[in-house]
């Protein structure tokens, strides 16, 4: 394994649940935090017992003794919700149980969450990157999808945080929301420049029955304004218009999803998609030690209970065999702007995969520089099929390798 650890902490708490939300999250009464905090500690310090009971057979590989912790990751939900006393403890737990050289801590907030004294407690307490939930500058997207905030909430969040000292903020917009049209994805883009984020990530709209406007998109039904989201090639348009908004206002891709002034790419992020090592704490939180993938329960009440008994919280493990490993690195690598170094794969995973590329690159699918294949930019709006066409030879190649 590469690379120094990654944390992620799991909030499934909101103010309510967004039209296309399909997180497991949920609305709950305050009351709720301090218990499911106090569960989140626990689980940190004992997480090798707890981990190895489950069933994860090598997570003395990612153990204080061989792996320093340089990225925490605060997502959810809302886990701007909590106190930041509460946030404070889980900190506190890391440094009892890691060896803890944190560069990048995010948390992610909302707008309407913010206020000064938050801001200036979660710099004290070391977080030095917020991701902000601002999906859109346009009231009524905002109101339809069903968020709390507003465009004004933005305006005013955004100076409360550089004057705590917080000098990395991410904006996420989403492209495809129900009544956006290019006019208004342009006004979005725009105003999120015009605030000097350090980071911003597209998120392209998901149509799935796991959402409430999703599965009534699916059902052809009216609530929740299924009528009135984009088609999917006006959701295209969208993120295209962005690539080169954008980039014209200095902004690097990296990732399929995500822009960054350079050296403001999101270093936990990263880890996820160069399959360097994480621990997942909290309710649905998910693991990874290069050799098995494992994941919490999603229910919150069910996680706090098992934790409080001494128990796992852990509901699945995989381990992951050659052509498992071989599919992630592909499909991870090919998500980021950087490529895959096709030698060290093939090489790594006894395959040979030159004449799939080589196809798919007459085709103008994938591009070819040196050693390092990647998608090229105009092709990055219908990446899935790509990346579904080149997994289909890996089977094949994988069997055919041994």
């Amino acid at each position: 394994m590469m690379g120094n650890l990654g944390v992620y902490i799991q909030v499934p708490f909101c103010q309510t649940k967004c039209t296309y939300c399909n997180f497991h999250t949920g609305v709950v009464s305050p009351g709720r935090f301090a218990p499911y905090s106090a569960a989140v500690c626990r689980e940190i310090v004992n997480h090798r017992q707890l981990f190895e009971s489950a069933g994860v057979t090598n997570s003395h590989s990612i153990t204080p003794q061989t792996q320093s912790a340089d990225t925490v990751y605060i997502g959810g939900g809302t886990p701007s919700l909590l106190e930041p006393q509460l946030l404070s403890q889980m900190f506190q737990a890391l440094h009892a149980s890691f060896d803890c050289s944190f560069k990048e801590v995010t948390l992610e907030a909302d707008p309407e969450t913010i206020d000064a004294q938050k801001a200036a407690q979660w710099a004290a307490a070391g977080f030095n990157r917020i991701s902000f939930g601002t999906q859109s500058f346009v009231d009524e997207e905002l109101k339809t999808a069903g968020r709390m905030h507003r465009r004004a909430d933005i305006y005013r969040a955004v100076p409360i945080l550089r004057a705590a000292g917080i000098c990395n903020i991410s904006f996420d917009l989403i492209a495809g929301l129900p009544k956006q049209t290019h006019a208004s994805w342009r006004q979005s883009l725009r105003e999120a420049i015009a605030l000097g984020p350090e980071h911003i990530s597209i998120y392209i709209m998901e149509i799935d029955e796991g959402s409430r406007l999703g599965l009534e998109v699916l059902q052809s039904g009216s609530r929740y304004n299924a009528k009135d989201i984009p088609s999917e090639e006006t959701m295209a348009e969208f993120y295209e218009l962005a690539q080169v908004e954008l980039k014209s206002a200095g902004y690097l891709q990296y990732e399929i999803s995500n822009w960054a002034k350079p050296g403001f790419e999101s270093r936990h992020n990263l880890k996820y998609w160069q399959r360097e090592p994480y621990l997942g704490f909290g309710a649905g939180a998910h693991s990874f030690s290069g050799a098995q993938r494992w994941a919490n329960r999603h229910d919150a009440a069910s996680y706090v209970a098992a934790i409080s008994e001494g128990k796992s919280a852990v509901e699945s493990v995989d381990t992951l065999t050659p052509v498992l490993a071989l599919e992630e690195e592909l499909f991870l690598g090919l998500r980021q702007l950087s490529g895959i170094e096709l030698g060290r794969v093939e090489r790594q995973y006894g395959v040979s995969l030159a004449e799939k590329v080589e196809e798919l690159a007459s085709r103008g699918m994938l591009e070819k520089r040196g050693g390092l294949v990647r998608l090229p930019a105009s092709k990055l709006s219908v990446s899935n099929e790509i990346m579904v066409e080149l997994l289909r030879s890996v089977p094949v190649v994988a069997d055919a390798a041994r």
